[in-house]
This record gives C-alpha cells, structure tokens and sequence, in this order.
C-alpha cells in the first residue's frame, strides 16, 4: 500500500498507458500458462478488471498507474515463489479493501471465502507496523495466525514488500529508511524462514542501499571491478570436478556465483577485515539430476569427489541432507581450500532441493502433497500458534521475541528416548525443559547434557541429548530471563512471575492504603500514581511489590501532599507531533554538542539535540533524528546498530536531519589500530595524527603481544571527511594491518 503522488514523475499519455496496463497483464497469463485449469482464465479477468477499475484513479509516487503495483506483485508470486492462480488473484486484490471502495464482501460473493479470508489477512498486515504499540502487537499476532492458517498471505506479503523495495527510489528519505528497517527487521528473516532466499538477499541488499549507501555502493563497484578475476577462478575450479562428474555419468549443472553485498559488508564488519580479506566472495553450486530414492546417496558420492581434489576445512561441512533445515531446505555445504590458497564454499543439492531452495513454502507443498509425512514447517507453524494463544507481551517484546525464537537459524537436540527437538540458536537446558512442557520447565533445576551435569543456563549445540532434572520446591526466579531465548520459556516464566509478585503485591496494597488512611487521604488511582512516579516505579503492581519486600520504606511520604477524591486531572504529556512542531529557533541549541543540524520537518531550525552514545555520530555521518521520550532529539547514525529496531517499531518518531557546516567544533570519536610491533611506531602515529594533520588526541592506548600492537586511539575531528582523511593516511603507514572506526559507546580509553 502506498500513498498516491502529488506530481507524476514520468510522461506517457492515456493510451500509452493503456496499452503497458495490458502489456503486463498479457505477460502475467503467460506466466500462469502452465497452471491454468478451465475456467481460471475468467476469474483472472474479473480480478484484474475489478482491480483496474477500483485503483484507476490512483497514483503511485513514481507517477505510474497503481495497477501496475497489485500486477507486479503477482507476477512476483507467480515467477519468483511459484504460487498458483488463487494466490494470483489475491495478489491483485491486496490493497483493494484497504485503499478503495471494494468490501471483502463484494470479494467474497465474486471469489468465495478463501480468497476474501486471504485478502482479509493481507489488509491486517498493512496496519502492522504503521500503528502504535500496543495495537501493532495484536495486528502482528493476527498476521501470525494468519500464516499459520493459510501461509499464502505472508508469502503474497512478502512479494508486495519486495516490490516496494525494488520501486522505493520515488520516496521520500525518511520513508526510505523507515520501509527499508522494516524489511531487514522483519520482512527478510520471514523471507528466510519461508525459504525463499533469493528475495531474502535481494530484500537485504536493498535495504543496505537505502540504509549504508556508501558502503553498498563501494561493495557493489568492487564486485564489478572484480568480475573478470572471479569467472576466470571459478572455471579453473569447477574444470576437474566436471570432469569427475561426466566420467561417472552424473547428469548435473555447476555454476559459481557471487555472495549478495549485504552478506559480504556482514563478514567485513564481523571479521572486521577489508574487501579484500572476504576470503569466500563467491560460492560454486552443484545441482544433480538424481531419482528420489538416490538423492542423498548422489550428494555424498559429489562431496567425496569434490573433497578428493580439494582438502575441505573440517568445520565448515554442514549436513543438512540428514537434517534439514525447519523451512526445508536440503543441501551439503563445505569449505575446500581451491587453487591460489583461497578458500571456496561448495554447496552440493539436486534439482528438487534446488527448487525447494529457492521457492520454499510453495515449492514445498508441491513435493509433500500425497505424503501422511508431518513436515517441519507444520510443527513450526505448531509452535506459533501455542506462543501467540499465550503470549501478553508488549508489541516490541512480541517482536523481539518472535525474531530470537522464530526466525533464527535452528539446532537439533535429542530427548533420552532419541526425539529429535527443534530450538533456536543460542537455546539454554531451560529452553529444552520448556520445549516439552512449561510444567517440566518451571520445575527444573539442572539437567544432563550428554550424561554430564549443567547447569539450566548451559548453551546447547546441535547433536546434544538431554536430560531434565526437576524439583517439586523449584520456582521461577527473575534471573531465568535472561537464560532463555524462546517465547515459549519467556512467556510462562513472566506469567509464574506475575503469579507470585501478585501474591506478594497484596501485602503490600494492604501496606499502602493503612499509610494513607492514617494520613487522611484515600487509596485511589490519583494518588497511587503519584506515589508511584515520586519512587519512579513502572507500575501500581511494582509498588505495592516493593513495599511488601520492605525495599521501600513509606516513611518518605509523611511530607508528601496528598488529596482525596476531588482532584484535578494530571496534564497530557505531549506527543511526538506536538514536540516537532516546538521546534524553534528560541530554544536555542545544545552547547555541549555545539555544532548546528538542520532538521527537514516542520520547521527548518536550530533546535535542541543529544548525540547517541552507540554509534557515536559526527558531521557528515548519514544520520536521521529520533524524538525520545522526555529527553528531546537523538542524532543516530543509520548504520548504528540500534538503527533497524528504531526505524521500524518506531518510525512516527523519526525525523529527517542533516549537518550544517561547521569548522570550529570538534567530535570525540576513536579509533582501533593493528599493526607490526616495529621501532618507533607510536611516534609515526602520533606525528602523523598531532604534527601533521593537527588533530588532538585525547587518549591513546597500547598493548603489543607476540610481534603485533593493537592501539586504541580517541581524536577530536571536525567531521566525517577529516576522520575518513585520517584514517586513509595511517593505513598508509608502513606496518600498519588495520584501522576501523569504533561505533559503539564503549570507546576504550
């Protein structure tokens, strides 16, 4: 769903246009040829007429025709995840209800109920993330149900976002960022956890050029730069494995492709190395043309070869033919070390695998149907519907939670009996107790992992077989928290919590109200909530808590003015809307971080500002504001690593900022330096920083260690373009590895 253009930014005429609506029309049935039963071709019709005729008035910000929005989504659906003419349909239906005079009764009585129960679900999806807080945790679960329901509607979802992506140029800048965190927050790992990688990637690359531009650009160029070198490796490589591989008569394709950019500025940022150090820039790929009852016999006979003529390295290997993954996904991946000493992924799948790889949930069902076999996908969907049925958090704790249980990368680990469970990475002893049942989970005081005792916050690793150890006298404590990762251990330890701290916060009411009446005052919601904001409690619950534990003596309130019934109404706080439009040149700008930023929103002045301890922000960064509560403007940077989880819970609090120029103050930033431990070398560096380029340091720190030095540096600077001066002439210096900039608050000293 977009907003409609105020200017069209491109020039054709009414028949022009016409004739592209059809044009892509025509080329959408071509695409759906080999799926169309008697009778579809009509219904198709319908829907794109009703659509056509519903949006024909309708612009989108490029100035296209909107209808050439619900098309591309289609095709989307159709060519790229492989969904069939009712999954099409919804498609060109999906932004009806919301946007038009079309009900989901109209849908209904021309489609039936499946397709208007589709549509329903996509409409929901629209609001999710737009919405406040507590409504967006209800709009998410929904949507949830909704997958687990009919998963077509976060798969046509998912293909209205990739779209969106791909046209997102003719947005506006805050837009941009804001739909481009969304889509790294949440829409690329649902992408990923339906399977479909290739629209993963792409989601991710996309939204790094949105959000790291630089960054993407100079990763982009690179490869390009590169191409020629990296085709002339690949067929070196790949020329004895083919022939292995016609000498046994395999009927296979072998092709090498390059990492998406998103994933390469990960490993650099990981690995903290440059472009050049990215050891496996690309991936060489086998796919086998096998029967179905040879499949994995074939992968393993490939990977021997493959491991004949390379030496593979032993813990790159991942089998995921023995144990898929929960989206499906079935391959061999191993690292050999190739020709040149470079290293070089291999993954090793057939044409089934292949396809399942790339069209997930679709390609999925296509394979299972005929099967009694409960796929891995059911028992995921299982999971979240039991969480979502249980689960109170709030809409940003929904979030982060269904991120860390649901859409992270899994391990397999064994009951005593030899069941295989499911769990997220990172998963504790506790997760496991809590995976079999929440009575097990809140009794446990220990387990067996292999048969050798551990403790419940012991991390598992995929193969462990474990055993639960229970106390009927063990109850939950607050510390389990933070053992857990999944929502299913989160949810009940929070609600044995709540249980108990309500038990406890009854005694304390008691407490309270005998205070007050002693004063002369009542027990009413007026003056609970002052005596909650002057302890700065969260909550009624957390005080009447407090006071019961005795960490809260009342003596404090005997001076305290308190009222009975007849009192006035607290004043509103204000909204983020009512804070931008205070926005004025009167208030005057921060001495502390004196340097001007001009804000693009309702007003274009100067105006009072913090800078963001975890990215540490300096002028000519590319940076957005993000009104916070009762503290003003932040300034972040958009790579800071806060950046996604703002921009998409919060994007109405999101302002679009700038630097103005300013030479005369300067920004504390640091700087790691690795190098060769050499004769002289804090005085080249400090030459260079202080003498040279007249930079003040503030703090400069050093420890060297077998033959290497590792240096933290902090310099004040005036902006971006001197650091990035800065830094280009140290790594300049003669045994000097490394310089990386410190994002983060903790800049050693």
């Amino acid at each position: 769903m977009e907003t409609v253009a105020q200017t069209p930014k491109y020039n054709l005429n009414e028949e022009q246009e016409r004739k592209l609506i059809l044009r892509e029309y025509r080329s959408l049935l071509r695409s759906l040829k080999t799926k169309l039963k008697p009778g579809d071709k009509e219904l198709l019709r319908v829907a794109f007429e009703m659509a056509a005729e519903a949006h024909k008035t309708m612009r989108r910000k490029s100035g296209e025709p909107y209808i050439l929005h619900p098309l591309a989504v289609a095709k989307i659906c159709v060519e790229e995840i492989g969904l069939g003419v009712r999954s099409t349909i919804c498609a060109l239906l999906h932004d009806t209800v919301e946007d038009t005079d079309i009900s989901l009764e109209d849908i209904a009585r021309e489609f039936g109920q499946e397709i208007a129960r589709i549509v329903d679900g996509l409409t929901k999806i629209s609001n999710v993330i737009d919405t406040n807080a507590s409504q967006q945790a209800e709009n998410f679960k929904k949507i949830l149900l909704t997958l687990t329901d009919d998963p077509r509607v976060i798969l046509i979802k998912l293909a209205d976002r990739l779209h969106n992506m791909r046209t997102l140029e003719s947005m506006k800048r805050e837009k941009q960022l804001k739909i481009a965190s969304e889509t790294v927050y949440v829409y690329a790992p649902l992408a990923h956890r339906m399977g479909l990688y290739n629209i993963k990637t792409e989601m991710e690359d996309l939204a790094m050029k949105y959000m790291e531009p630089e960054t993407y650009r100079d990763i982009a160029q690179k490869l390009a730069e590169t191409k020629r070198e990296r085709s002339k490796y690949i067929n070196e490589f790949i020329r004895p494995i083919k022939e292995k591989l016609e000498r046994w008569n395999f009927k296979f394709e072998v092709f090498g492709r390059p990492k998406s950019i998103h994933g390469i500025s990960t490993k650099m940022k990981k690995k903290g190395v440059d472009f050049e150090e990215v050891y496996d820039l690309f991936a060489i790929r086998v796919i086998l043309d096998s029967p179905a009852d040879r499949e994995k016999e074939d992968c393993w006979k490939v990977y021997s070869m493959i491991t004949d003529e390379y030496t593979p390295s032993p813990e790159r290997l991942r089998d995921w033919l023995s144990n898929p993954k929960s989206n499906g996904y079935e391959a061999l991946h191993t690292t050999v070390m190739g020709p040149q000493g470079k290293w070089v992924e291999v993954q090793i799948r057939t044409k089934r695998m292949n396809e399942i790889a790339e069209k997930g949930l679709a390609a999925h069902w296509k394979y299972k149907e005929g099967t009694s076999d409960e796929s891995r996908f059911d028992k995921w969907f299982q999971q979240i519907r039991e969480v979502i049925g249980n689960n109170e958090a709030d809409s940003i704790d929904f979030l982060q939670e269904f991120k860390t249980s649901f859409l992270a990368e899994e391990i397999y680990v064994y009951t005593p009996k030899g069941d295989v469970k499911m769990l997220p990475v990172d998963s504790t002893a506790l997760d496991f107790a809590f995976s079999i049942h929440s009575a097990i989970g809140v009794k446990t005081i220990g387990a067996k992992v292999n048969h050798k005792l551990v403790p419940i916050s012991h991390k598992l690793r995929s193969g462990d077989q474990i055993e639960i150890i229970t106390s009927n006298k063990q109850k939950p404590s607050e510390d389990w928290l933070g053992f857990v990762v999944t929502a299913k251990a989160r949810g009940r330890i929070k609600d044995a919590l709540k249980e108990e701290k309500r038990k406890i916060a009854d005694e304390g009411k008691y407490t309270v109200q005998r205070k007050l009446e002693g004063m002369g005052a009542a027990l009413n919601q007026h003056n609970i909530e002052e005596i909650v904001q002057h302890y700065k409690l969260p909550s009624h619950l957390d005080l009447f808590y407090q006071v019961a534990i005795k960490n809260i003596d009342l003596k404090e309130i005997k001076d305290f003015k308190v009222v009975g019934e007849n009192i006035e109404p607290p004043r509103p706080v204000k909204t983020v809307q009512e804070f931008k439009q205070e926005f004025n040149p009167a208030h005057g700008h921060n001495k502390k971080n004196d340097t001007e930023l001009i804000i693009f929103g309702e007003s274009s002045d100067k105006i009072v500002y913090n800078l963001a301890n975890c990215c540490k922000p300096i002028p000519g960064d590319d940076v957005f504001g993000f009104v916070t509560t009762g503290k003003g403007l932040t300034i972040h940077r958009t790579s800071c690593p806060n950046a996604t989880k703002l921009l998409s819970n919060y994007g109405h609090r999101v302002v679009k900022t700038k630097w103005a120029k300013n030479k005369e103050i300067s920004f504390l930033t640091g700087l790691k330096i690795v190098g060769l431990d050499d004769v002289g070398v804090i005085h080249k560096i400090t030459n260079l920083i202080s003498g040279e380029l007249r930079i003040n340091i503030s703090a400069f720190s050093l420890e060297a260690k077998e033959g290497l030095f590792e240096g933290n540096i902090k310099v004040f600077v005036h902006d971006r373009e001197e650091l990035e001066t800065l830094v280009a002439r140290l790594k300049e210096l003669s045994g000097i590895e490394s310089v990386e900039r410190f994002d983060n608050e903790d800049i050693p000293a």
